[in-house]
C-alpha cells in the first residue's frame, strides 16, 4: 500500500507540473505579447513567485479540494490514480493543441468522475461543486469587467500623456502586475494539488486528521514552479497573441485585474481557474478598444475546450477506476 500511495503522489506532482506548464501562459502572456520581456525570461519570473505564494497564503484551497468535491470516506488511492490519469491525459492533450484549458477543472472534474463511477452520485459534495460550477461562469465575468474598468481608468488618467510615456511606465508596470498575478496563480493553484495528496494521507492513515503537511505545500509548490519554468509555449502564443492585440497598458490592466480576482478566491478557499480569469481580463481590455479588436473564433475555441474539461476529464477518470475496479484493485 505504502509503494501505492508513494506512486500516487509522484503522479499528483506530476500534474502540478503539467499545471504549471499550462498556466504559464496565464502568467506571461501578456509581457511576452508585449514585449516585456522576452520568453525565457519572462517564464522564469514567473516560476519565482509562483514558488513565493508558498509563504504568502493559507491553505483554504487545498482544503475545498481535499473535502469538498467527493466524501473523503470513499477515497483510496486507487481512485486518487484514476481521477490524475483523467486530469493528466485531458490537460497534457491540450496542452500540445495549444488550447489554454483549466487545468484545476480537470483534476475535479477526474475527481468527480472516478468518484461517481466507484460509489455512486450520493459521494459527490453538492456544496462545493456548486462552487466550483458558479465560478467557471464567474470567473471569466470579473475578470472582464476587472480588466475593462481598469483600461477605461487608465485611458482617463494618462488622456494627457504621449503613447511613448505610457509604454515607458506601463512596460515597468507590468513586471509588477506579472508577478501579481503568478502570486495568484501559485496561490490557487498549487493548493489544488496539495489538497489531493492531502486526502490520500488522510483516507490511508499517514495523517491522523486532515492537515497539509509542509513537505506537501513546498513540494506542490516546487512543482508547479518547475512546470512554468518549462512552458507551455504553444499555449502562450495562443493567449498572448492570438486573443487581441496587447499594448504594455493594456497588459498591466488584465494582470491586475486577473490577480485581484485570484487573491480573492484563494483567501476565500474557491478553486477558480486562473485560465478562465486572465483569458476573461485579456478581452475585457481588448474591448475597450474595440469589439473587433478581439479575435473571437480563438476566444470561441478557448470556451469550447473550458466546458469540454470538466466531462471529458470525469469520463477518462470513470473509465480508469472502473478498469481497477474491474480487477478488482479499485477497492
Amino acid at each position: 500500500m505504502l509503494t501505492l500511495v508513494i506512486i500516487v503522489i509522484v503522479l499528483a506532482l506530476i500534474f502540478d507540473f503539467v499545471n504549471g506548464m499550462n498556466d504559464a501562459a496565464n502568467s506571461i502572456a501578456t509581457v511576452v505579447s508585449t514585449r516585456v520581456l522576452p520568453p525565457w525570461l519572462a517564464v522564469a519570473w514567473a516560476a519565482f513567485f509562483n514558488f513565493a505564494a508558498a509563504i504568502l497564503f493559507g491553505v483554504a484551497v487545498a482544503k475545498t479540494i481535499g473535502k469538498g468535491i467527493v466524501d473523503p470516506a470513499i477515497i483510496t488511492p486507487w481512485l486518487v490514480l484514476a481521477a490524475l490519469v483523467g486530469a493528466i491525459v485531458w490537460s497534457a492533450g491540450c496542452t500540445e493543441f495549444g488550447l489554454p484549458i483549466s487545468v484545476s477543472h480537470s483534476l475535479i472534474g477526474g475527481l468527480a468522475g472516478a468518484g461517481v463511477a466507484h460509489s455512486g452520485t450520493q459521494v459527490l459534495v453538492g456544496s462545493g461543486l456548486l462552487k466550483v460550477v458558479l465560478f467557471i461562469v464567474l470567473s471569466p465575468l470579473i475578470g472582464l469587467v476587472l480588466g475593462y474598468l481598469l483600461m477605461i481608468a487608465m485611458f482617463w488618467i494618462f488622456r494627457r500623456s504621449t503613447p511613448r510615456r505610457v509604454d515607458r511606465i506601463f512596460r515597468v508596470g507590468q513586471l509588477v502586475s506579472s508577478a501579481a498575478f503568478s502570486l495568484g496563480h501559485g496561490s490557487n493553484d498549487a493548493q489544488k494539488t496539495m489538497g489531493i495528496i492531502t486526502v490520500l494521507l488522510f483516507s490511508t492513515g499517514h495523517i491522523d486528521h486532515f492537515y497539509v503537511p509542509l513537505w506537501v505545500i513546498l513540494a506542490a509548490y516546487s512543482a508547479i514552479a518547475l512546470g512554468t519554468l518549462a512552458g507551455g509555449w504553444r499555449v502562450i502564443r495562443t493567449m498572448g497573441m492570438g486573443l487581441t492585440a496587447l499594448k504594455p497598458v493594456g497588459g498591466f490592466c488584465a494582470e491586475t485585474g486577473g490577480a485581484a480576482s485570484l487573491f480573492l478566491a484563494s483567501i476565500l478557499g474557491v478553486p477558480v481557474s486562473t485560465t478562465h480569469t486572465i483569458t476573461g481580463a485579456i478581452l475585457g481590455v481588448g474591448s475597450t478598444v474595440n469589439a473587433s479588436a478581439v479575435r473571437w473564433g480563438v476566444a470561441g475555441r478557448i470556451v469550447w475546450a473550458w466546458i469540454l474539461t470538466i466531462p471529458c476529464s470525469a469520463f477518462i477518470a470513470g473509465t480508469v477506476i472502473w478498469i481497477f475496479d474491474l480487477c478488482g484493485a479499485g477497492a
